[in-house]
């Protein structure tokens, strides 16, 4: 199988279906493949924080014109993986000279298989792109064209319990991966200072408490297709369930906007975490640790993008002297596409990661703000 994820999670993912038992996992750009048995697959779709698509490969072959790619899907037993009346959609990705737009390899592919329903059977299946019964990846490298089904169906960092967001939302499988790099495991309090609606907060919970990302989620691919095992899914949810633990510290997020913090409380409501997690409506700039307990801050301020800030330098000097005032004893990360503000924070980053947020490359960065000097702490 391969799980694809986002760019500097890699690793991550790796060490994530590792630990969760998959077998001769190789990493590569975005995506990491694997070896599993049908149960593992459930597994990896419930329960990876970084992946975005669980795909299970059924044929690879060298394609060279757009007629021996039609030939060689038509000639794929497709009747084994869905009905006539059934409905597929088609994801392409293309990284060739030969063949150079994706949606008319998607178009080409979608052909061949609903002219063999049509001329074995009669009728042919229809188009779905929201809810297909069939979700097929078609991914050409050159002349090689690997065909997958989508085990995961929409994308995994739909993860089911945003009902609503703000304006410049978070990722839910970034801010895991974030959380993730930051060697967040629930050790500590926890504060999101410009928390939106909740992303973070939600993400960091979870963790916190090892309850399986994709809980909350309607549906997955898997479950359309003739041969998934509900019984066998039912065991591995139950068997998942068991090792959620509990957290003893605070989880909490600021926000400067009341609506935007509505919408924080429903998505974390609907995701059953209110227990964990509390919000209130401040402004970081005039905040302070509440307590000597250390602290962990995990934040993805404005960069003058979709959320357009009056003064950006002047925000981002800001940050960095109310984390050098106010909170002592902590560590901050933040991600950013705004490098030049960056600069303005005016504090040393410990740690740096490049990631892309969208398709904007960003910085992860890592401030350590000490008790006292920084070298009685040495």
């Amino acid at each position: 199988m391969i799980a694809k994820t986002l760019y500097g999670f890699e690793d991550l993912l790796a060490h994530e279906l590792r630990s969760l038992g998959a077998s001769e996992i190789e990493k590569g750009v975005r995506n990491v493949s694997f070896e599993g048995d049908t149960g593992f697959m459930y597994k990896a779709n419930l329960c990876c924080r970084t992946a975005i698509k669980i795909l299970k490969p059924i044929s690879n072959f060298n394609v060279f014109t757009e007629e021996d790619l039609y030939q060689k899907v038509y000639d794929i037993p497709w009747e084994n993986y869905m009905d006539s009346n059934g409905s597929l959609a088609i994801d392409a990705t293309v990284f060739s000279k030969k063949f150079t737009h994706s949606q008319f390899i998607a178009l080409k592919t979608k052909d061949a298989i609903v002219d063999r329903f049509r001329d074995k059977f009669g009728e042919r299946p229809d188009v779905d792109l929201d809810h297909p019964t069939l979700r097929i990846n078609v991914h050409i490298d050159r002349s090689i064209c690997t065909l997958s089904l989508d085990s995961s169906g929409q994308s995994l960092h739909k993860r089911g319990y945003k009902i609503s967001s703000g304006l410049a939302p978070i990722n839910e499988v970034l801010a895991a991966g974030i959380l993730m790099l930051s060697g967040w495991k629930g050790q500590s309090d926890f504060l999101d200072p410009m928390c939106g609606s909740g992303t973070f907060l939600t993400e960091a919970a979870m963790i916190a408490c090892n309850i399986p990302p994709n809980l909350n989620r309607e549906e997955f691919g898997f479950e359309t297709w003739p041969d998934f095992d509900v019984d066998l899914y039912e065991l591995i949810e139950n068997a998942a369930l068991k090792r959620v633990q509990d957290f003893h510290f605070k989880i909490k997020g600021y926000d400067t906007d009341g609506f935007t913090l509505k919408k924080a409380q429903e998505n974390i409501k609907n995701a059953n975490l209110q227990d964990f997690i509390e919000v209130a409506q401040r402004d970081f700039f005039t905040t302070e640790k509440e307590s000597d307990k250390y602290l962990y801050l995990v934040f993805n301020p404005p960069y003058d993008e979709r959320l357009s800030v009056e003064n950006i330098t002047d925000f981002y000097t800001q940050i960095g002297n109310t984390l050098k005032h106010g909170y002592p004893g902590s560590q901050a990360w933040m991600i950013t596409s705004n490098m030049e503000a960056l600069k303005h924070v005016g504090l040393r980053p410990s740690e740096k990661h490049k990631l892309y947020n969208g398709k904007l490359e960003s910085k992860l960065v890592k401030y350590e703000m000490y008790e006292g000097s920084r070298k009685k702490n040495r």
